[in-house]
């Protein structure tokens, strides 16, 4: 079960990967987004907003960086199969589920414009993070052991 959540992991963060790659493509052309999903149409828009850039940075292009980043430790884990590997997997989703939520609240609340890719990418932050739970549980479970 470990290795098919690690390999999930792996699918998840190239997909993610190539979310990212086209959004941080299209910001560097400066050409318009396709967005056409019912409802999920303010991709533009959103990637117009102030909340795009960090520290002048797109947020596209930190995206690269966590899809790539989880890409490559997944991927170390699938032939070293260490515990650190996976806690590294557990503490780096983590950071992206948190800030994914926040920006999908800035997205819906503060921009009020949903983008469809961005929507994908916390689907995918998610998507990590759980697998990461899964192929190394947080703590042991406590069975009863007597004492010696």
């Amino acid at each position: 079960m470990k290795r098919a959540g690690v390999v999930c992991i792996l699918i998840l963060a190239f997909c993610g990967l190539s979310d990212s790659i086209y959004l941080a493509q299209h910001e560097a052309s400066n050409t318009p987004l396709l967005c056409n999903v019912e409802n999920l149409s303010g991709c533009n828009i959103v990637a117009a907003s102030q909340y795009a850039r960090f520290f002048g940075v797109s947020l596209a292009e930190y995206g690269v960086i966590f899809c790539a980043f989880m890409f490559i430790v997944a991927a170390l884990e699938l032939v070293i199969f260490d515990r650190l590997l996976r806690r590294i997997l557990q503490g780096v989703s983590l950071v992206g589920i948190a800030i994914s939520f926040y920006l999908t609240f800035i997205e819906f609340f503060v921009v009020k414009a949903l983008c469809v890719y961005c929507l994908a990418s916390a689907g995918v932050a998610i998507g990590i993070f759980i697998f990461a739970c899964l192929i190394e549980p947080l703590r042991k479970s406590s069975l009863y052991r007597p004492p010696s």
